[in-house]
């Protein structure tokens, strides 16, 4: 027995940790360390937001591991040289944390692992990455191959989900940094802490995933778990989550929606397996023939889009959303990155950054793999010629207008029938609703079957280059 260092990464939680269950069975003294890495706290797509939430997390991390005789040690600096100081001054014989497959998490390991004894575990995911490949060898691209070859392999059970340790070993005489303060608020609508999370999802389970495949498309959101935020730090198991639902799938009246929510975490499963095994798709289409290739969007477009200032609600309701909260729902998501991609025919990968920078679950592998798929670049990619029509989404996903008219005050008075085409509206009715279109609300900055026809020309034209 010895001392050992546990890295924690993505894992703030002590319930079904398989990083922390392997050090314990090492550890006669356990130092959980986290490092403050500047290249992820100040980089060019970090946020403050998801910074705040972080920071909070931690604090929650250090009160559960003091009720157990333990505590949090906290360093500021590249991991690559934090680990070994660590390592040197406690006399640790072994690092442990959890794998993960993003580029820089792959280059940072490879770094630390030349200096420290570093052993990776399984834990991000259901399955370890790279573990899901076809006969050949090769890791999947498309979903569908995926989720048949994930299923033929042992699926988790509740008996591999490790209980949280009522009591841990003592950390040795280490110096520990004080966790930040933020500039910024923590988002109201997510608690940082573990409780907070399994709560969360105890209450989905109980009052929601049943409609899950019902509602799960409301604008609002209210009809999805909200738990992406606690996946995104490791908050919350992801194995425990998948065996807690799958529980209701013998019951007929959850079982529906239960098949619904577990397949979106599969989705999740495979967008972490991809970028495992292409780290390159971060910054490249992963269809060949969209690499190179110009998007003819224009900045002013962009910018609208960003600001919310498109003239159609949808899109400028998430948006305005999603700066204020750092969260909005997966509709709402895949409707703003179709609008971008295809509507402006603007660079999917100026949309990603502008969301990692902007959400509070701003995860690489799934905003990647979410922005290629609406963008009709990615391995799984919405076919270039599906394009969403944001006043149908609107009236599909938003029936009574409340989401809209919340996030667009503007609106409030705007009848039903004009609301998620506010343009349509004769002068007469946007006096008496209050809302002159370009004055109070923006005119549509594009008309959307003219946008459409030329999307599908341009997809087409690029198409055709490089067949």
């Amino acid at each position: 027995m010895a001392t050992v260092v546990w890295w924690i990464r993505r894992d703030l939680r002590l319930h079904d940790n398989q990083a922390l269950a392997t050090a314990l069975t090492h550890a006669r003294e356990l130092v959980p360390l986290f490092v403050l890495d500047p290249i992820l706290l100040s980089g060019p797509t970090s946020s403050q937001r998801r910074n705040a939430f972080l920071f909070a997390a931690l604090r929650s991390l250090d009160a559960a591991l003091r009720q157990r005789g333990s505590r949090l040690i906290v360093r500021t600096g590249r991991p690559e040289q934090i680990l070994p100081a660590v390592v040197r001054e406690c006399g640790a014989t072994l690092v442990v944390a959890e794998a993960d497959g993003s580029p820089y998490a792959q280059r940072r390991d490879r770094a630390v692992a030349q200096r420290t004894p570093l052993q990776l575990v399984p834990g991000l995911t259901l399955r370890p990455l790279g573990s899901v490949r076809a006969p050949t060898g090769e890791p999947y691209r498309v979903y569908s191959q995926f989720r048949r070859a994930w299923f033929r392999l042992p699926i988790p059970s509740p008996q591999d989900v490790v209980p949280a340790p009522t009591q841990l070993p003592p950390v040795p005489r280490v110096a520990s940094e004080p966790i930040p303060d933020s500039p910024v608020p923590v988002p109201e609508r997510f608690a940082p802490s573990e409780d907070a999370a399994r709560r969360r999802l105890d209450r989905f389970l109980d009052q929601g995933l049943a409609s899950y495949h019902t509602r799960r498309n409301t604008l609002d959101g209210s009809g999805s778990s909200q738990l992406s935020p606690y996946f995104r730090f490791g908050l919350l198991s992801i194995r425990e989550a998948w065996c807690a639902a799958a529980r209701y799938l013998d019951d007929p009246n959850a079982a529906a929606g239960a098949r619904a929510w577990l397949d979106e975490l599969l989705w999740r499963e495979f967008y972490q397996h991809l970028l495992a095994a292409w780290p390159e798709s971060a910054q490249t289409s992963m269809q060949a023939e969209f690499r190179g290739v110009a998007w003819p969007g224009r900045d002013d477009a962009f910018a609208a889009w960003q600001e919310g200032r498109t003239g159609f609600p949808v899109v400028d309701a998430a948006m305005r959303q999603l700066h204020s909260e750092g969260w909005i729902s997966n509709r709402a998501r895949m409707i703003v990155a179709s609008f971008l991609s295809k509507l402006l025919l603007v660079d999917w990968r100026r949309g990603e950054r502008v969301f990692r920078r902007e959400l509070v679950d701003g995860d690489l592998a799934a905003n990647v793999g979410g922005w290629q798929w609406s963008a009709g670049t990615g391995t799984d990619a919405a076919p270039y010629f599906r394009i969403f029509n944001p006043v149908l989404q609107g009236e599909q996903h938003d029936p009574d207008g409340r989401w809209v008219r919340a996030w667009l005050p503007e609106l409030a008075g705007v009848p039903r029938e004009y609301l998620f085409a506010p343009w349509h509206m004769p002068v007469e009715v946007q006096l008496r609703s209050g809302c002159r279109i370009g004055r109070d609300y923006p005119a549509p900055i594009v008309e959307y079957e003219t946008a459409r026809a030329r999307a599908l020309e341009w997809f087409r034209s690029v198409r055709q280059v490089q067949a």
